[in-house]
């Protein structure tokens, strides 16, 4: 996968790219880190991909300006549901253009239980936008759907993430709702860690690059930040809600 200037964005006023003054680390590293969702789950147990539907749909409003279609445009919708060790992590929600899932992203309607990365990240000509986050509000479609994988309460807004990859110029679009589980999991594992004495990486207390590598800084007290990075925002600003 290479970057490329794109046509689409998945940026919108609610679906920002800056770094956000999230709670914690954790949730900054896992909404901006690169690469494969599916790769790094699989650093914290094993991981099964359960399909909760695929089908002719409808884009949400906030999708059919991303990916700069008509409103109410038909497209091709495959909802999944990423499990470690048997509980609920993610769930994560994909559409491609109607045209497209029948010509260059046709194979993700064959994948089945198979994770949508290996048609994502085995391919060269592939380009992926920016990563952008938001707090999803209880409304939005995709906080209903994850809901429903959430055991005991949940809190009022969840996280997601979404971008855009394109091959041959066509559009496939990828939004994942991290679950209370998953910030439950990395926070006992950091616990754990600490009571241990040590990080189990001497890198494991640095961001993550795009392609899920640590991001080690080039000399000591100062880490390169990427140029297309915009500046953080300001301790106690508040981070927009997707409705």
């Amino acid at each position: 996968m290479h970057a490329a200037r794109l046509r689409y964005d998945a940026a919108s006023r609610a679906w920002r790219a800056a770094r956000r003054p999230i709670t914690t680390f954790d949730q900054k590293d896992w909404l901006t880190r690169g690469g494969s969702l599916t790769a790094h789950l699989r650093g914290l147990g094993d991981v099964r991909v359960r399909v909760t539907r695929e089908a002719v749909d409808r884009a949400w409003p906030d999708e059919c300006a991303a990916l700069r279609v008509a409103p109410r445009t038909r497209v091709w919708v495959r909802e999944v549901v990423l499990e470690v060790d048997g509980v609920p992590f993610v769930a994560a929600h994909s559409i491609a253009p109607l045209a497209a899932s029948r010509g260059v992203w046709q194979a993700m309607r064959r994948l089945r239980t198979r994770p949508l990365a290996e048609l994502l990240y085995a391919d060269s000509t592939v380009a992926r936008s920016v990563l952008v986050s938001t707090r999803l509000a209880p409304r939005h479609p995709l906080s209903v759907l994850a809901r429903r994988e959430i055991a005991g309460r949940a809190p009022r807004a969840l996280l997601a993430r979404r971008s855009v990859f394109v091959r041959h110029g066509a559009p496939l679009m990828v939004t994942e709702c991290m679950l209370p589980a998953l910030w439950a999991h990395l926070e006992a594992r950091g616990r754990g860690e600490m009571l241990d004495g040590a990080p189990s990486s001497p890198y494991s207390h640095l961001p993550h690059d795009r392609g899920g590598r640590p991001a080690r800084p080039s000399h000591a007290g100062h880490t390169p930040r990427r140029a297309t990075e915009r500046s953080p925002i300001a301790p106690g600003a508040t981070l927009p809600s997707s409705s």
